[in-house]
Formats: structure tokens, C-alpha cells, sequence
């Protein structure tokens, strides 16, 4: 059978083309899931070990290094971070590319979209440092890693809400250039999308904020019931520090699932650039 090359018209179709809703709520069903099995099998079946301190006081949660350091549970673990640690990058790329666009002519606003950017690859680094490194295997930089993963993500949520502060107080309707790669173009197709009202950018605002405010608070009780644990080893109160911590990477997760709110009319595009075309 002979086969014909491809004609113009097919070149130039998406080879993949996938709801920006879909792309980001398959993202973060990932890490979800894998946390949800993690924690359920190191609760059924290694419930002693995974709740043993120095202390040696009675504990009814795993902590999320705990839960994520033994087998079977570091594979699902890795293996759920593993996919979904590249379409956050995407992402964050694509929020870098928005806020370029909404603040080309605004230096504040343009220095803090490049320090949010950098920050968002500092906690998918991080993320996946403490991932790949259990505490069992390299405590130091398990740790070095977490609190890498922590403060970078909270800087992040602080500086996406005053970045979203301002489009919400100086409305300004922009087109988002697509990111594009040598061979392959991985892009964020933004529309000319006029029937956009401000409405929609003060939703998405409020919830960062109302993320923002929750996580902070969680991260605070985490961090005093930790504290209290070494001190005073009292029983149950690591505990408590576990399901603080536990909501701290929720929160985190739905911070990002916002994205939706801002971008969830646009879609998810991989394809290939012709060659007979400069860019």
C-alpha cells in the first residue's frame, strides 16, 4: 500500500488537543491519589512503623514523609509525581507567559511574574527532591527538600495573589503568546476572548486568597504541633501534625486548581511545527 506523505492541512492539525480543564484536574488527580493510596497502605498494613517516633508515644497518622518512605508505597508514590511533575512545569511556564502579557508594561508587576516563575520551578524541584530522596534514604536532604517545598510554594500563592490583586484592579484584555519548543510545540492556545468579564478574574482572585489564608494557617498549626511533639512528647499530638500537614498539601493542590478559573475555556495543544516555516 502506498503512502502518501502528509499534506499541509494534516501537518498543521494538533496531534493532541485536550481541554485545559481536563489537562490540570488529571494533573492534580495524580499526586491526590497517589498521597490517598500512600497514606491507606501505610495506615492498614505498616501502621507501627510508619507512626514510630523518638518519643514512643502513641500516634494514630503517618506523617506524609513517613507515608511515602517504604514499599509499596515510595513507587506509587514516585510514580504519580513522576507524571504529573512535567505538566506543572507547562504550567508554570504558561503563567509566566499570561502575566508577561498582562504586565508588559508594568515593572513591579513584570519582576514579580518572573520571581513567582522561579519560585514555581523552586517547589516542582523541590517536590520531586523529596520524592526521589526518602527520608529514609537521605534525611537531610528529604528535609532540605520539604522546607525547600514549603517555603517556595508559599512564596508563590503570596505573589500570585498580589499579581492577580492588580489584574483584578486594572482589567486589561490581553492574548497569551504560545510557548513553543524546536520540533514539537507544547502551547496554551489563547483565543481572541472579548466575551471575557472581570467577574471571572474576581473569582479566581478570591479563591486564591481564601487558599492562600488557609494553607498559611495550616502550615502555622503544623509547625507548632511539630514543635510540641519534640518538646513535650505528648501523646497524639504528632498526630495532629500529620492532618495539618496533610491539609497543607491539599490546599497547596488546590491553589493550583484555580488555574481553571483562569484558563479553563482554552485547551492543551501538542504539534508539530512545519518545516517550511520560521519562527
Amino acid at each position: 500500500m502506498l503512502h502518501l506523505p502528509y499534506s499541509s492541512l494534516d501537518r498543521d492539525r494538533p496531534l493532541i488537543k485536550i481541554p485545559f480543564n481536563i489537562f490540570v484536574i488529571g494533573m492534580l488527580l495524580l499526586p491526590v491519589i497517589g498521597l490517598i493510596l500512600s497514606l491507606f497502605i501505610s495506615i492498614v498494613y505498616h501502621f507501627e512503623d510508619a507512626n514510630y517516633t523518638h518519643c514512643h508515644v502513641a500516634n494514630y497518622l503517618p506523617s506524609i514523609s513517613a507515608a511515602i518512605s517504604r514499599v509499596p508505597e515510595l513507587y506509587i508514590w514516585r510514580f504519580c509525581i513522576g507524571l504529573h511533575s512535567a505538566p506543572r512545569f507547562l504550567l508554570a511556564a504558561t503563567y509566566f507567559g499570561f502575566y508577561r502579557g498582562r504586565f508588559v508594561a508594568n515593572l513591579p508587576e513584570l519582576l514579580l511574574s518572573w520571581l513567582a516563575f522561579l519560585c514555581n520551578l523552586a517547589e516542582n524541584c523541590a517536590l520531586l527532591l523529596l520524592t526521589y530522596v526518602a527520608s529514609t534514604e537521605i534525611y537531610t536532604v528529604h528535609k532540605a527538600g520539604f522546607l525547600t517545598f514549603i517555603v517556595s510554594s508559599q512564596l508563590y500563592m503570596l505573589i500570585t495573589c498580589r499579581l492577580w490583586y492588580v489584574i483584578k484592579s486594572h482589567y486589561v484584555n490581553k492574548e497569551v503568546n504560545s510557548t513553543s519548543f524546536d520540533a514539537v510545540r507544547f502551547s496554551i492556545r489563547f483565543a481572541n476572548d472579548r466575551t471575557r468579564f472581570p467577574c471571572q478574574e474576581l473569582n479566581s482572585y478570591r479563591w486564591k486568597v481564601r487558599l492562600l489564608l488557609f494553607n498559611l494557617s495550616c502550615c502555622v498549626a503544623a509547625a507548632y504541633f511539630f514543635r510540641r511533639h519534640n518538646k513535650h512528647c505528648e501523646t497524639g499530638v504528632y498526630t495532629l501534625f500529620a492532618l495539618f500537614e496533610y491539609l497543607v498539601v491539599f490546599s497547596n493542590m488546590a491553589f493550583h486548581t484555580t488555574s481553571i478559573l483562569d484558563f479553563g475555556k482554552k485547551s492543551v495543544m501538542v504539534a508539530v511545527l512545519p518545516e517550511d516555516k520560521r519562527y
